[in-house]
């Protein structure tokens, strides 16, 4: 039997080159590299020991000795954003990946029971965790549970959860009614292994892309709760609670607030512009079989 055009398995050698052609791909590409570079060059060197307080230069100006200039504390604040993207990208990607581990089955089995109980409680459920806003939800979770960043991963990846489900269940569903999912039925196969061997690999590029919003979601996430304070604790840096400990200090050094947030923006954006272009390049629409 041939399959449909947008569900064969066909080799797409184009979609690299359409994703470098891309100039949202490309720019998103290049901030994200650039943050995750310094994230992993935190783990071997910073230019300073970020738990290190020399009160005679606190509220330095950047300059040659330090580049983003020092905190409230004389902590560079350089070394704190380098060690700051280590936990930012960290929280993020542990809780996406919970949020995908258990959203994507759960979506499965939804679009393969659709219109029975399963599909309905998985839907309810999903309704239950939508009617309240994520921030309101991490911190009720974190406030439970205390203050820390294991605790900022469990709150952020349990809101990731019905987002992946709703959004597998939705990709999922057209292709079930496909002739090639029947002819697999009349096969013999499960609808577990259908799922598996058949709907999986084909909305795949849709979560890849719904992964990357997330994770800019997460790092924003993880930034707001660090900022109230429910994020990682002391001594370990991060973006949020570096905007929060400089709020009242703006006007004797503005380069306090505007350089995390301007980390913040770097990242966020990043990721947003490289999920847009990884969209493009991904877009079934633009496949063309060799």
């Amino acid at each position: 039997m041939t399959l449909p055009a947008s569900t064969a398995p066909v080799a797409y050698p184009g979609i690299l080159s359409r994703a470098l052609a891309s100039r949202s791909f490309l720019a998103g590409f290049i901030g994200t590299a650039l943050v995750a570079a310094i994230a992993l060059l935190s783990f071997f060197w910073t230019p300073y020991d970020v738990t290190q307080l020399v009160v005679a230069d606190r509220m330095q100006p950047p300059s040659a000795a330090h580049w983003f200039g020092t905190d409230q504390f004389g902590r560079d604040i350089l070394s704190m954003i380098m060690v700051g993207a280590r936990t930012s990208i960290a929280v993020a990607l542990v809780a996406v990946g919970i949020g995908m581990g258990l959203g994507v089955p759960l979506g499965l089995l939804a679009a393969a029971r659709s219109g029975g109980w399963i599909d309905e409680a998985v839907m309810r459920g999903n309704d239950l965790v939508f009617a309240f806003p994520s921030l309101v939800i991490a911190i009720l979770i974190t406030a439970a549970l205390g203050p820390s960043a294991l605790n900022a991963i469990i709150a952020i990846g349990i809101f990731n959860i019905p987002v992946f489900a709703r959004v597998t269940r939705g990709a999922a569903l057209p292709i079930w009614t496909l002739d090639y999912i029947r002819a697999a039925q009349v096969a013999g196969k499960g609808a577990s292994r259908i799922s598996v061997q058949h709907i999986l690999p084909n909305i795949a590029n849709l979560l890849i892309v719904q992964g990357t919003i997330q994770f800019s979601l997460g790092i924003l996430a993880e930034a707001g709760l660090s900022y109230v304070g429910l994020g990682a604790q002391p001594p370990t840096p991060s973006w949020g609670r570096m905007l929060a400990e400089a709020q009242t200090m703006v006007a004797l050094a503005p380069h306090v607030a505007i350089i995390p947030g301007l980390a913040i923006v770097v990242t966020v954006l990043g990721l947003n512009l490289l999920g847009d272009g990884l969209r493009d390049a991904l877009d079934p629409r633009l496949r063309r079989s060799p």
